[in-house]
């Protein structure tokens, strides 16, 4: 305390104090980014589902310049997934929107933009959640369910947003870290491999948006032999509605290792097997 607080008569310092309060109550949630805190306080945010089944997702998008080819690999492995589109990218693009859902895609709420949270406005949470809801639904045809906020980074105020814009928040339970600039094929997937079990859902990203330029290009390389070493192993590949974790579902928590057995040996599985639920 400063001499200036030992001689402010207490009611002046109280606004000051309850503001500290506050933000601490917005903040503090925000650790669900976090693999401990999300496992260990939010486990249903983990995104855990069937135990036969891995949940694929895409943040970011879309792009018009990547977007597209990651849609078309997907078309080859027979695979669909969820894709979070931040609205103001949706919007600029809603055709790429309206193409990932026309090929039996999920779409998802990411936000209107890509942006930490730290001041705590209910009013600009909501309105932007609710903003960014409307576009997609409009792009999907439907309303969507589910929303995962940048960076995972989950404040009270964006919490209470998605629950006034009727979303689920989910963010994940394995990771293949390819925002960074040295990220390759083969480093995605053993990332990605190291966490991963059957029920998990997997954060990649369709984009180099926010992340350094060209990363995307790894994620698309090793898209195919993620999908194939999966299904090798026994486990089905799809988006968050078939997940096995909306209201009602039957997700249960039952978690199945990713062991790489059989033909996933052609994705470098080296006979490990994913022993993590977290990233």
């Amino acid at each position: 305390m400063t001499a200036g607080d030992r001689t402010r008569p207490a009611a002046h310092r109280l606004p000051a104090a309850l503001t500290a309060l506050a933000l601490g109550a917005h903040v503090l949630p925000s650790g669900t980014w976090l693999p401990s805190v999300r496992r260990t306080l939010f486990p249903a945010l983990t995104g855990l589902g069937r135990g036969d089944h891995v949940a694929l997702t895409f943040d970011d998008g879309p792009d018009p310049l990547s977007t597209p080819l990651f849609l078309d690999a997907l078309d080859r492995s027979s695979a669909r997934a969820t894709f979070f589109v931040l609205g103001e990218s949706l919007v600029r693009y809603p055709h790429i929107g309206r193409d990932i859902v026309s090929r039996g895609h999920e779409l998802g709420v990411h936000g209107w933009t890509h942006n930490r949270p730290w001041l705590a406005s209910f009013a600009r949470d909501t309105r932007e959640l609710v903003r960014t809801a409307e576009a997609v639904g409009e792009a999907a045809g439907t309303a969507p369910r589910w929303y995962r906020p940048p960076y995972g980074i989950l404040t009270a105020g964006r919490w209470a947003a998605a629950a006034r814009a009727e979303l689920r928040p989910v963010l994940w339970s394995a990771w293949g870290r390819d925002w960074t600039a040295d990220a390759t094929a083969a480093s995605v997937l053993d990332t990605v491999r190291r966490d991963l079990r059957g029920g998990g859902t997997v954060l990649l990203h369709d984009t180099d948006r926010v992340a350094a330029p060209g990363c995307w290009r790894a994620t698309l390389a090793m898209l195919p032999a993620l999908v194939q070493g999966l299904r090798a192993a026994g486990l089905s590949v799809g988006p968050l509605a078939e997940h096995g974790i909306a209201g009602g579902g039957d997700g249960g928590g039952r978690e199945t290792p990713y062991d790489c057995r059989g033909g996933a040996r052609r994705v470098g599985c080296r006979g490990g097997h994913g022993t993590g639920n977290g990233a």
